[in-house]
């Protein structure tokens, strides 16, 4: 909303500082950590409250993870409400694509949020049945798909942009739908499985966020993007507003996040953030480029296939537990060593991502 004070710069003058992308990424990365420091306190009491045994913890687990037991979940609440806040107040109101990533961000939220309401209700690890919560997945992917479709500019609608490389553009017709919806709902589940330990998922989310706002800003600019030989995607340089709504939303809930946590962010976050980043990366044209600066994620999910592929065909795992940051933990990694080896692991991946913007 507050991009529309740019209106009135030939009044006030100062007032088109509102017009820079810059400006007001700034100002929603303050808004939504400010945001969520002022709701967490009441937030988490009230989930406390409401949630009684908080998270169901796994008796198969790491031992460390029992002493985790009444603390609530649902804590991505948070993340989303200081994310659309801030948005709300800085991005501007008129652009699409904006809106087709609230509109993914708001539906896999509302159903990592049943998931975790079935889990704390009936105190098990059985929420959402699978099929039909991957089924509500593929429709909103597919839907925004579509939309993103509709908005971007002929030549660039379902064509997929290879990093490393100039001018290669590979038509893949309306099967991009279905590319598309796969890099959306795969990135939700994947960052959903990320979330195990205090403060593992949510910083990488934010490296990656931060990435694609940087990736966003150059790929919606004219002159950047045509400096760099990427994909000149009009609109898309409003993401990064998006974004920076992200990076507050989740430094403020990592005050809460930390080490004890006293709130986990649940399946109600994880998945609105990786249908989040998805989503950006589908938009941007950079969906090559979201499997490199997410590889923390994509390993997080490929060591779950594995296992189970694993033992079903053979009858023996791969991994002493997984998703792979247990495996680690099983092996006498503490939970600490753990995550910070894996953040580092996650900055790394994002310089290498960044580097596809201009090694072509």
């Amino acid at each position: 909303m507050l991009y529309l004070l740019a209106d009135l710069s030939g009044v006030v003058s100062a007032l088109n500082v509102f017009r820079y992308i810059t400006f007001r990424t700034g100002g929603a990365i303050a808004t939504a950590l400010l945001f969520v420091f002022w709701l967490g306190p009441a937030a988490i009491s009230v989930l406390r409250i409401r949630q009684g045994k908080g998270q169901p913890i796994r008796e198969d687990g790491p031992a460390t993870h029992l002493a985790k037991r009444g603390t609530p979940t649902m804590g991505g609440l948070m993340i989303l409400a200081g994310t659309l806040v801030s948005t709300i107040l800085w991005a501007n109101p008129a652009n699409l694509y904006v809106w087709v990533v609230v509109f993914v961000t708001l539906g896999f939220g509302a159903i990592g949020f049943y998931d975790d309401f079935l889990k704390v209700t009936k105190q098990s690890h059985k929420g959402f049945g699978g099929r039909s919560r991957l089924a509500l997945e593929m429709l909103i992917a597919i839907a925004a798909c579509v939309m993103i479709a509709f908005i971007a500019t002929p030549g660039l609608a379902n064509k997929l942009s290879v990093p490393f490389a100039k001018d290669l553009l590979l038509d893949f017709g309306w099967f991009y739908l279905v590319f598309g919806m796969l890099v959306i709902v795969g990135a939700g589940n994947a960052v959903n499985l990320t979330d195990g330990l205090d403060g593992l998922a949510i910083v990488p989310v934010m490296i990656a966020g931060a990435t694609f706002g940087f990736v966003a800003y150059l790929a919606g600019n004219a002159v950047f993007s045509n400096y760099l030989q990427i994909r000149f995607v009009p609109g898309t340089g409003e993401l990064a507003v998006l974004c920076g709504a992200l990076l507050g939303s989740g430094l403020g809930f990592l005050w809460f996040n930390a080490p004890p946590a006293q709130v986990f962010m649940g399946d109600t976050g994880s998945l609105a953030l990786g249908g989040l980043l998805g989503t950006i990366a589908v938009a941007t044209k950079h969906e090559i480029v979201l499997a490199i600066v997410g590889g923390l994620f994509v390993v997080e999910a490929l060591s779950v296939i594995i296992q189970v592929a694993s033992f079903k065909l053979t009858g023996k795992r791969v991994f002493l537990m997984a998703p792979i940051h247990h495996h680690f933990e099983k092996l006498g990694w503490t939970e600490p060593q753990v995550v910070i080896r894996f953040w580092i692991i996650s900055v790394l991946l994002a310089l290498v991502g960044l580097s596809t913007l201009k090694l072509r």
